[in-house]
Order: structure tokens, then sequence, then C-alpha cells
């Protein structure tokens, strides 16, 4: 099928299909203009609108433009030049969007790093992104100081831990963690004259896992950043106008927490109510006080609210455009309607978007599709249609030829927030951009209205309560002990956690046992990458000296129940 008459004829469907009021084109605000540009904007025309909320701060656009602006007086001045990679190795504060900000405005390469990291998955990002400045937490430098002589690290900017109270407190700095300046040095230090404007200049390096190896860097430029909120800003049909108020839990290192917690409000000019973590009751608070208009939660995050005793006591009425991930509970229309029946008619719960790290996780919404529940009642999951600038298409597997609508094949996206590429990875790039496309890898279909069906993730990718898991690299850490031989990891299917990660594993040492293997992994990687682990004598292999994974499965299953 000729791809130029596929998308013509998929385009006409969707432009007949799209939500009343919902542009058909991208529209930037306030133009084409950098992150750090946006704050300077909303600091000089609404000076006192909150920006940030965390905990009991508030911080002011006109507070958030003069912290950027010396925090980032201080990375030059510790010899950060633009194109130098910063790493952001912070849980949800306001200082890893000062951070972050910071490091845009100099022209520098925001890297954000998962503040549950243990030594080796922190070392492998320090080491692959060489960053050689770190910007952390003091409660993290513990794990920070067990590797830092194994990377390119010269400097480290240290905050007191953001659950202890104000970012100006002084950090709590252990002599093992090696030389540090406060926070406070930096948000007094003289603001910097410097603005890169360039939009097109690498500008974040966002690690995502992969089915080969260690993660890979995402390439992506403020130009990426900045369609992602302003297409996700027209598809959901958000505002400029101050209103936009988002509630924030989920992690802003993962590029959806991004989007959702930083991108979107400061592009907007709107709020970000940070929260550290999920917590019922601070959410419920949260969403009444600072009158939210929208968050992403796990289904069951949202049955934890109705069943909350004091949920009563609280107004979630402003909550007009909640978003679920269907992670392990499915999002279905008994939950949607006791939800509507208990906040309100106007708060409407759905999906809240197909997206991954290389596309900026925002490409297609089922927003406004929920007429008759017809978003819940098709073939799950219902995508519903890509933002504005997006395109996506099925196609074959083998050949990578578009199908007729209706049949299955691989999601691919063209958009103008698909990453430039992997960092120092031109195989790897190779394999999934094709011609401006990403072969996602994910099995999908599209309808006859032109909306998008996700049938399937990758095979390989495990998720455990919505955190990315990826076999190869729980393979290659197992690896690293000295009396593992082989090991072969697979999925088995969880009540709680959705998936959960099983590592059969051939052993050089019959000393070896899997209580040990275990105790030794937790030390070695996030814990939600921890497997049960079995150990075995032999693998079933095929006939070209590949494991078969799939003769594990059911093994792997077995072992999780056990458990």
């Amino acid at each position: 099928m000729d791809l130029t008459r596929y998308l013509q004829d998929l385009r006409a469907r969707q432009t007949r299909a799209r939500p009343a009021g919902t542009p058909h084109e991208v529209v930037h605000p306030l133009g084409e203009i950098t992150i750090p540009e946006h704050v300077e904007h909303w600091a000089a025309h609404r000076p006192e609108h909150p920006a940030i909320v965390f905990r009991q701060r508030t911080i002011t656009y006109r507070e958030l433009d003069e912290l950027i602006k010396r925090v980032g007086g201080w990375l030059s001045s510790a010899g950060v030049r633009a194109g130098d990679r910063v790493a952001v190795h912070l849980p949800n504060c306001p200082q890893f969007v000062v951070a972050m900000a910071a490091a845009l405005r100099i022209g520098a390469v925001h890297v954000p790093v998962n503040p549950m990291f243990r030594g080796p998955e922190l070392a492998h990002e320090l080491r692959d992104s060489g960053a050689e400045v770190v910007i952390t937490a003091d409660s993290l430098l513990p794990v920070l100081a067990q590797v830092r002589d194994e990377t390119p690290v010269r400097e480290v900017l240290v905050t007191a831990d953001p659950l202890r109270g104000d970012d100006l407190a002084a950090p709590e700095i252990p002599p093992e963690a090696g030389a540090a300046s406060p926070w406070a040095d930096a948000a007094a230090h003289p603001p910097t004259a410097v603005l890169e404007r360039d939009l097109d200049a690498l500008a974040a390096l966002n690690y995502t896992g992969g089915t080969t190896g260690l993660p890979k860097g995402c390439e992506h430029t403020q130009r990426h950043m900045l369609y992602t909120a302003a297409s996700t800003a027209g598809a959901t049909q958000q505002r400029s106008d101050g209103g936009f108020v988002a509630l924030c839990y989920i992690p802003i290192f993962w590029i959806a927490g991004e989007n959702l917690g930083v991108l979107g409000p400061l592009v907007l000019g709107g709020t970000s109510v940070l929260l550290p973590r999920w917590d019922a009751t601070e959410v419920l608070e949260a969403i009444d006080r600072h009158r939210a208009t929208t968050t992403v939660g796990t289904v069951e995050n949202y049955l934890e609210l109705l069943d909350h005793p004091r949920f009563a006591e609280h107004d979630l009425s402003s909550l007009t455009d909640p978003m679920a991930v269907s992670f392990v509970r499915k999002l279905d229309t008994e939950v949607r309607h006791r939800w509507s029946a208990a906040v309100g008619p106007g708060s409407l719960l759905r999906e809240g978007a197909y997206g991954m790290t290389e596309t900026h996780t925002f490409d297609a919404t089922p927003y406004a599709l929920a007429e008759d529940d017809m978003d819940l009642r098709a073939e799950p999951v219902f995508c519903g249609l890509p933002v504005p600038g997006t395109d996506i298409a099925v196609v074959s597997f083998e050949t990578g030829e578009p199908l007729p609508l209706g049949e299955e094949g691989e999601i691919v996206v063209r958009s103008p927030s698909v990453m430039t590429g992997y960092w120092k990875q031109p195989e790897a790039t190779a394999r999934q951009l094709r011609d401006g496309w990403l072969r996602t890898g994910d099995l999908g279909r599209i309808d006859e209205h032109g909306y998008l069906h996700y049938l399937g993730r990758n095979k390989d990718l495990i998720k455990v309560k919505g955190m990315s898991v990826f076999p190869a690299e729980v393979e290659i850490l197992l690896s690293r002990h000295p009396a593992v031989h082989s090991v072969a990891v697979v999925a088995a299917s969880h009540p709680e956690k959705g998936q959960q990660p099983v590592a059969f594993v051939r052993a050089t040492d019959d000393a070896l046992d899997s209580a040990a293997l275990r105790t030794w992994a937790a030390e070695q990687m996030a814990t939600y990458k921890v497997p049960l682990v079995e150990i075995v004598e032999e693998f079933p292999m095929t006939t070209t000296g590949k494991v078969r994974k799939v003769e594990l499965a059911d093994r792997a299953q077995h072992l999780s129940d056990e458990h």
C-alpha cells in the first residue's frame, strides 16, 4: 500500500473524528521560544502567579525565573558550557525544575537520573552521559559516593532532602561523599546573563531500557519539549490563562512526569503542584486546596481515593481531567461511573495517552471520545487520535509496509518530538528510526474512524507497577555476580504489581542459592527491578543456541504464585 495515499486517507478520517474545539494543527501559546523564555515571559506578565507548589511552599514565576538565572550562573561558574551534560539526581521537588531549566538556559543538556537507582545503575548513566556535574540530595549522597570515582563527575551540588523541609536548609554532607557545594550557594549566586535560544540543540538525555542491554539515552531537544507541551494542550483543550493546575506525584525524572509536572505548567503559565510520592491523604488535600485541574495516576490510586475515610470532606470538582494508567487494574465503566458519581459529572476519568520515551510520550489521546463510554467499551486499549502534528501508522513487522485499516501490525510514529537518536548508539538508532518514523515494536491496529488501538507492548518489556523493566538490563546486572554463569529473565503476572521479573540462573558455584543472589541483586538495582530467582542446571535451548524463554514462562508463573 502506498504510504502517501494511506496517510491522506487516514488524516481525512481523523479530521472527521476529531472532537469539536480541538485544533487540527499545533498552536504554540507564546510562539516557538525556549522553556526558560516561557518562564521569563510569565515572570514579566504574571509575576505573583504560583509556578510551583511543594508541600507548604509556593514559588511564584518571579521567584522561579530568578532562581533559574542564579543556578544557571552557578553552573557556568562550575565550568558548564553549552552541550555539557548536567545530571539531575533528585526526587520530585522544586530544585529539580530549577536545575533542569537552569541547564537549558545556558545550553547544557539535562540528564534526569532515577533517585531509586543503586550504585551500578547510577554509575552506568553517569558514565554513559559523560555528566561532570551532578545535582542531588544529601540523602542520595551515599550511593553517589560509592561510584563517584568510576564516573566523570567533578562537581556536586547538593540540597537537603526535600522531605526534610526548606530547600535552603543546610544539607548533610558526610566526609566520604567528597567535595560538594550546598544548594544555597547556587540559589544566591549572581544570575547568568546567558540565554541560549537554539531549539534544535541537544537539550536532554532521557534514559530508557531496551531489549539488547543497559539503558540508552534518548536525545531530545527543546523543540521536542515545546511541541509536546503545546500539542498536548491543544489535544486536551487546555488554555494558557493561568487556570491550568497540574497535580504531579508520578516521578518527574520520568518523561511522562516531566510533561505533566514541568513542561505543561511552564508553557501554559499554569501551576505545578508537586508531591514527592503517592499519598492518598496528601493528594486529596492538594486537589482541594490548590484546585488542581488535572493529574495522572493508576486505577488503584483513584480507587484508594474513593475509599479514603476522609474523601467526603474534600471538594475535588476542579479536577476536570483526571487521567488513569491501567498498569495492573484496567480502567472500566464501573470505576469511571463511580468516580463521576462521587466527584461530580464534570470530572471524567479517562486513560491518559499512548507514547514512549523516544517520542516524549504523548502521541495519541482518547480525550473527549467518551460518549456512551465508547472508549472503554472498544477493544482495549483504546488510544484515540494522534495529537495535532503527529502521524501514527500500523505497518507490517516484516516489510514495514502500511496495513489496511483493521489489520494488526506494528505501531510506528512520526512527529516533531520523536528523538533525534540514541546517545552514541548509531546502530540502535538506525534500527528504530527509519525515514523519520519510529518503529515502536508495539502491536496495534487502526480502525475505520482512524482511532488507534494498542494491543500489546514489546514482548520483552516487563511492567512492575507501571515501571519499565527490561530483561536484558536485569540479566546484565545479575551476570556481574562472580558465581553467575548465565541468566534468563522472563515475566510472571502478579496480582498487585501487574508483572514480576523472574530470573533463571546457571551458577558456577554450587554454594550460590537463590535467596543470597536476590539479596545481592537488591544492592545492584532499583527495588522494582529485583527479580525472583531460581537456580537451574540448564536452560531449554533452541537449535540455534538461544534460550527458549517461552518454556520458562510457566515455571516463572509457578514461582511467582508460590512466592
